[in-house]
């Protein structure tokens, strides 16, 4: 549920520190960013920027070192871990760059594996997987496992487990960067339509510029710091 401004996300003068040994490794400084509900945001910037440690924030992955982030009206930074946890998975869906399926379970038990957390029974469960790889146009390829599947495929049936369970936010990390150009239209082409026609928020963190340019927004990240902020 977004703030009465309409934003869904707010990050506030965070501050990441990782320690190694001695050493402080300053990862974000003072960011503040500001997200609405139903917005689809691209997340750009070099290797070692702070993107991906962004990201972990937002999916309750990670904490920050200073300053706050608030989901939905909930500072997650505070809550506990068990909190957070339930939190994380009621509200997050992960798309990863090299899809992460378990190699031994087909597409349906894939997308299956969030709602396992939750009180559905078998039935409902089957029902919501069903629809799930409807949404991602891969309902025919529900007994197939990945190595039987395209990337392109691959990443479709993670995309059906990242919205099984009708999460609040959708956190793409370099959702293309495995794919070949065809394959990364597809995929973009149905990350815009949950974004348009399911009113999904997506971050998506990318390198690659034409996928940027599908986001409604572009935010450009260096040193831990945002650089710019500009409308796609």
């Amino acid at each position: 549920m977004a703030d009465a401004n309409g934003n869904l996300v707010e990050v506030t003068g965070v501050d990441k520190v990782f320690h190694r040994g001695s050493e402080d490794i300053h990862v974000l400084g003072g960011l503040c960013l500001k997200i609405p509900e139903g917005e689809f945001l691209a997340l750009m910037g070099p290797s070692g920027s702070g993107k991906s440690t962004l990201l972990n924030l937002l999916a309750g992955l990670d904490r920050p070192t200073e300053g706050s982030v608030t989901i939905s009206g909930e500072r997650i930074d505070q809550l506990s871990e068990r909190r957070l946890a339930g939190w994380r998975a009621r509200h997050v869906g992960l798309v990863f760059q090299f899809y992460n399926l378990m190699p031994t379970l087909n597409a349906a038990r894939n997308v299956e594996l969030p709602l396992l957390l939750t009180h559905l029974s078998r039935t409902e469960r089957k029902k919501h997987v069903e629809v799930a790889l409807s949404v991602v146009g891969l309902n025919h390829r529900h007994g197939h496992y990945p190595r039987q599947l395209s990337g392109g495929e691959q990443q479709r049936v993670g995309i059906a487990r990242a919205i099984v369970t009708d999460p609040t936010l959708l956190l793409c990390d370099e959702p293309t960067g495995d794919l070949d150009r065809k394959s990364s239209d597809e995929i973009l082409d149905l990350l815009q339509a949950l974004n348009q026609d399911q009113g999904k928020t997506i971050i998506m963190v990318t390198h690659d510029n034409d996928a940027a340019k599908r986001a409604s927004r572009i935010v450009h990240m260096n040193k831990g710091k945002l650089t710019t902020d500009a409308a796609a």
